[in-house]
């Protein structure tokens, strides 16, 4: 979230506007009824959301639900204990650099790599694993870091993904020369870690899968602008004021809040979001050109990744 758009003077959402957590696990449960089985809470930042280990608990109770949580890590020291008693799964944590000043650059964050690391090492502890790292590669920002940081995961446990900068949202500044195209990232790491393709483990899983040869773990690759997977995409965003997106590129989402406030019954509800997935025709990825890049979409930091 970019302080020159979401500064001081930002204003943001009053708390009414905001689904409560019973609204939340009401509409997951409605999902659900559609074969929703894996359920990630995003952000933004969701650690910020006062009490969100009460949401994590409500969730949790299903044990048929995957639960799991993206997070910068900023507050996940801290948080890490609580949210694994509530029942949290696992986490995938957001790092593009192990050095401080081109961490700060990429993220316009007021804390170190350190503490990302640390909340890592909390997470670890106490068994939100395999924790996940993402890493968002920018051409002549931090691509020539990406050996460093697999050189710094491999033999962790934890599964390092490098992601494709995309053009979401409208204030990241996105130009298709800022992409570092996921083939040659694999070719930077076999060429000073081997690594060989193994299977995905669910239909429309959006990372590739390789593994180091040596038995030392896994990477990843998310490859939304050279290697579109629209066609098996299984996913839909619920923002945190009640709309749904079926794109990570949409430009406008399904209000789902003025039906839960004004008595709509769960079967309503359930038919509305039926018909939006079942009338989707977003391919976004699959299309992109110069001109759609330009386009005014909803922002990561609204809807998550």
């Amino acid at each position: 979230m970019p302080k020159e758009v979401f500064g001081r003077d930002f204003q943001f959402l009053e708390r009414s506007q905001l689904l409560s957590f019973d609204e939340i696990h009401r509409l997951v449960m409605i999902f659900k009824s559609h074969g929703i089985e894996k359920v990630r809470i995003t952000g933004g930042e969701p650690l910020v959301r006062r009490q969100l280990e009460r949401l994590i608990a409500m969730l949790a109770n299903d044990p048929d639900l995957d639960l799991t949580l993206t997070t910068n890590a900023s507050l996940l020291k801290q948080k890490a204990q609580l949210l694994k008693d509530a029942g949290l799964k696992r986490v995938t944590v957001s790092l593009d650099s192990l050095d401080d000043e081109m961490f700060r650059a990429m993220n316009d964050v007021d804390f170190p790599v350190s503490k990302v690391l640390d909340g890592i090492e909390a997470a670890d502890k106490v068994g939100l694993n395999p924790i996940k790292i993402n890493m968002v590669v920018k051409r002549g920002i931090n691509d020539n870091a990406a050996i460093d940081m697999a050189r710094y995961f491999k033999g962790s446990g934890h599964i390092l993904r490098f992601i494709e900068f995309m053009d979401v949202g409208h204030t990241n500044g996105w130009k298709m020369e800022h992409v570092v195209p996921s083939r040659d990232l694999a070719e930077r790491i076999n060429a000073e870690f081997p690594i060989e393709p193994i299977e995905r483990n669910y239909v429309g899983e959006v990372a590739e899968r390789w593994r180091y040869k040596d038995g030392s773990g896994e990477v990843g690759f998310i490859s939304s602008v050279t290697q579109a997977f629209c066609q098996d995409c299984t996913r839909t965003r619920l923002s945190a004021e009640g709309s749904i997106y079926t794109c990570l590129f949409a430009t406008k989402g399904t209000d789902l809040r003025t039906l839960l406030r004004s008595g709509a019954s769960d079967e309503k509800i359930s038919d509305v979001i039926g018909n939006v997935w079942r009338s989707r025709t977003d391919n976004y990825s699959e299309t992109r050109t110069a001109d759609t890049a330009k386009l005014r979409k909803v922002e990561m930091s609204y809807i998550g990744g």
